[in-house]
């Protein structure tokens, strides 16, 4: 397993690999732009294709490639648009990974946040039904938040909803499932096997289980990793995916499958 400062330091390289990539388009992009304009100022402004002359297919050749050029240079465009939204999402994303060694930490932490709204949650709709204003007052709830828990729903119900409960209650029991699948994960070894030319391994490092192939796989090999949840690691030179039973049940029925 990673320590915290190789994680944080794995997740500050993603965010510079994209921000790296989204630079590179768009360069890509502007030179692109730059051939365009190029292209176009051999051609006397306003200048229609010359129709019926010996040359015309050549002209409209040669229109459609400066278009392609701006089309090419506006798809760039977008493209570095996009990876420097992946990220800046990256760098802020808030999601708890299974391969952060401090998932258990703060696993931990977001359900006895949950826990205490859940009971908050239940000893107010008490009061509520008691109709002690002064109670959820003294609870802590501001006279305007008070004056919104008594305004029925839609269903003429009042104080917190039973599904908010019920909802609240499901995402504990989930995230308490989750710290079970973490420790598990934490305690894998990391193994390796050889199928053929292919090469799985275990790496319990990273969490993920990874299949190295003797070159690029075929088409039919990359469309059946893909449909199994694996995708393509240029960094590891892999393709990989977060290590469970199924994954190591798949690896090993494409590897024999293609290659044994």
């Amino acid at each position: 397993m990673l320590t915290k400062e190789e994680y944080e330091a794995k997740r500050h390289a993603r965010y510079l690999r994209l921000l790296n990539a989204a630079e590179r388009a768009d360069s890509e992009s502007k030179e692109s732009y730059a051939q365009s304009d190029r292209m176009s100022s051999v051609i006397p402004f306003g200048q229609p294709v010359l129709v019926g002359h010996y040359s015309e297919a050549a002209d409209r050749r040669y229109r459609e490639r400066i278009h392609q050029k701006m089309r090419k240079g506006w798809d760039l465009h977008e493209k570095a648009d996009a990876l420097r939204s992946r990220a800046e999402a990256a760098l802020s994303n808030n999601t708890i990974f299974s391969d952060d060694p401090s998932a258990v930490e703060k696993l931990e932490d977001k359900i006895a946040r949950l826990e205490k709204r859940q009971e908050l949650m239940k000893a107010a709709n008490k009061l509520v039904k008691k109709n002690d204003r002064e109670g959820l007052l003294a609870m802590g709830f501001s006279e305007t938040r008070v004056a919104q828990l008594f305004v029925p729903d839609f269903c003429g119900r009042i104080g917190f909803p039973n599904y908010e409960i019920t909802n609240n209650g499901a995402n504990i029991r989930r995230l308490k499932q989750r710290i079970s699948h973490v420790q598990k994960l934490a305690a894998v070894e990391s193994s390796e096997v050889s199928i053929g030319e292919v090469k799985i391994v275990t790496n319990s490092d990273i969490c993920r289980l990874q299949v190295f192939f003797p070159g690029k796989p075929a088409e039919a090999v990359r469309s059946e990793l893909k449909s199994h949840g694996f995708h393509w690691s240029p960094s590891s030179g892999a393709w990989q995916r977060m290590i469970s039973p199924d994954a190591s049940y798949w690896a090993e029925i494409i590897a024999k499958k293609y290659y044994s």
